[in-house]
């Protein structure tokens, strides 16, 4: 007899295995008499079978409704094939349910998780607890916590140092204005919070430190731009000694950016080194510091 609670791994390999798996009622189907639940967790969908045999079982199953929350125990068997469901990683088997229990219920929602790109954005932002619940925000959740990792586990490889510089920090020349937090300790003082790490980051240099980064928290308050959330935003911020050229950043850096470009944005980088171009001549023959060079719209 096995046990989980992660729907990733009810699949074709789990055939005649007890399990154990928790979520929320994604949607609840009475079918005469036999219910179909399809229960959601972070991995996805599974479908759980409820017969009416089961009379405890089926009288919880009858008080379900959208989004109650449920643990449920059951066999892991193989769907006939005029039932397979090709669109989802499970759909090949589902969980006859041998116990059932409600571990919380739900209001009527004020939109529908599975269907919420129609919704109004404000809507989904009032409700932004329930908007998580989706499967694409689960998704861009998870796919940045990979991002961040890949970028981790390079600047690890690569001899580079993580540490976290402060956040509550003294005011320094930059080019925005601060966020300013109030001292309790010293009325009519104020903390800054940093624009970026630049003065800690020398620090760590003349310390004695060879190689650091971290992802960076930044905060400015300025208005919002076409590329850059207004208020906070994250960058990798990373710093080296004894550099002699900027070619020794670049090449430490760049594989790095080739392999967070193929791997998570899917696109091929087709010059490898990347090219460069130097400020001016950019800004004399494009007009710009950062010019798109897929239209290659030259200055004449």
């Amino acid at each position: 007899m096995e046990f989980t609670r992660t729907l990733a791994l009810q699949t074709i390999e789990q055939i005649g295995n007890t399990v154990m798996v928790s979520g929320w009622v994604n949607s609840y189907r009475d079918h005469g008499g036999l219910l179909f639940i399809d229960l959601r967790d972070h991995t996805g969908v599974v479908q759980l079978a409820v017969h009416p045999q089961n009379t405890e079982a089926f009288e919880v199953g009858q008080k379900l409704r959208d989004e109650f929350v449920i643990e449920a125990t059951g066999i892991v068997k193989e769907r006939a094939e005029t039932v397979i469901n090709e669109n989802i990683p499970t759909g090949s088997i589902e969980i006859e349910i041998t116990h059932l229990q409600i571990l919380n219920t739900s209001k009527p929602l004020p939109f529908p998780i599975f269907d919420a790109n129609k919704v109004n954005e404000d809507t989904r932002l009032k409700y932004r607890f329930l908007d998580l619940r989706r499967e694409k925000m689960q998704r861009m959740l998870t796919h940045r916590s990979k991002f961040i990792k890949a970028i981790r586990d390079y600047m690890d490889n690569a001899g580079f140092v993580e540490i976290t510089t402060p956040i509550l920090t003294s005011s320094s020349p930059e080019g925005a204005r601060d966020f300013l937090v109030p001292s309790r300790l010293h009325p009519g003082k104020f903390y800054a919070l940093p624009q970026a790490p630049q003065q800690f980051k020398q620090l760590l240099m003349v310390g004695g430190l060879p190689k650091y980064f971290q992802i960076a928290p930044c905060f400015r308050d300025e208005d919002p731009r076409a590329d850059r959330h207004p208020g906070e935003f994250y960058q990798l911020d990373l710093e080296m000694s004894f550099v002699k050229k900027p070619e020794d950043v670049f090449t430490a850096v760049e594989p790095m950016v080739i392999e967070l470009t193929e791997k998570f944005a899917g696109k091929k980088v087709l010059q490898k080194p990347i090219p460069r171009i130097s400020h001016d001549y950019a800004l004399e023959t494009y007009g710009s510091d950062k010019p798109d060079l897929r239209y290659d719209m030259k200055l004449v």
